[in-house]
């Protein structure tokens, strides 16, 4: 069995809500965090399978079409891989907000399921997320938790651990 990390996409790996980008409806509209194609890279050679999680429900309401989550993810495996870092697979919930589908975070079945598919040892791995729906379904899967972002958000959210950002957590995670 082999341990993961499990990373929420929007607010973890790349911007969302900046200057530069509301939402992210194209790949030209992805802009890593700093620090994160060297953070997965830590992780990587740490021995930790790195994994994406994401609720994109973008898909469900009609803002973008599948093809083009699935060219957005290939430009942020991309960016991710010029720092050398590797992403070992994409999981993503399609449907809207309100579908009431069991991928959706914050139920924990795009973790369980990536697990069962890598053989992944769940209770030795980590949901890294920025919101509640990312530390709720890493909880209800059984992982630790990790909050980025504002320390404001650290009782709220009640994770485990909290960095400011996705690298922090990953130099935490292998030293």
């Amino acid at each position: 069995m082999r341990k993961a990390v499990f990373l929420d996409r929007d607010g973890v790996i790349n911007e969302v809500l900046s200057k530069r980008v509301k939402f992210v409806n194209k790949p030209e509209q992805l802009f890593l965090l700093a620090g994160v194609g060297e953070g997965v890279k830590l992780l990587n050679d740490f021995g930790y399978h790195v994994f994406v999680v994401t609720n994109q429900g973008g898909v469900g309401l009609g803002y973008m079409k599948e093809k083009m989550l699935i060219s957005i993810h290939e430009r942020m495996e991309r960016e991710i891989g010029k720092a050398g870092g590797r992403i070992d697979d994409v999981i993503y919930c399609p449907h809207s907000p309100h579908a009431g589908c069991v991928c959706r975070k914050p139920e924990p079945e795009m973790l369980l399921s990536l697990a069962r598919k890598h053989n992944i040892l769940i209770e030795e791995s980590y949901m890294v997320g920025d919101r509640d729906v990312d530390i709720i379904a890493g909880k209800q899967a059984g992982t630790k938790t990790i909050l980025i972002g504002n320390k404001s958000d650290r009782d709220q959210f009640q994770a485990d651990h909290h960095f400011p950002s996705l690298y922090k957590a990953a130099v935490w995670l292998t030293t």
